[in-house]
């Protein structure tokens, strides 16, 4: 194991985590993450060389349809279930002075 996690690191990933772990998960905390970072080390060694870098394993495109209008001008349509309509708006009560 070349990565060692202090105490103090497990200390301060608890505060940043708001998680209380009594003694025996900080532990094995500490054991989960020296491995994690082991393994990120031996990652590290891969060649990589002719690699193109990429965002995702699957290729993604975008999924979105255009954005095109597809309603009309519908406001007599909608004024029609105004109580009460003035100069093409709805007329509400006044809020203040």
């Amino acid at each position: 194991m070349a990565n060692v996690i202090s105490d103090e690191t497990i200390e301060y990933v608890g505060i940043l985590s708001k998680l209380k772990l009594d003694d025996e998960r900080k532990e094995q905390a500490k054991k989960d993450l020296e491995e994690m970072l082991d393994y990120i080390d031996q990652l590290g060694e891969l060649d990589t060389e002719g690699v193109e870098p990429m965002s995702h394993v699957h290729p993604v495109s975008n999924r979105f349809r255009e954005d095109v209008v597809t309603n009309s001008d519908e406001r007599d349509k909608i004024l029609k279930n105004a109580p009460e309509e003035r100069d093409g708006a709805f007329v509400v009560p006044r809020t203040f002075d």
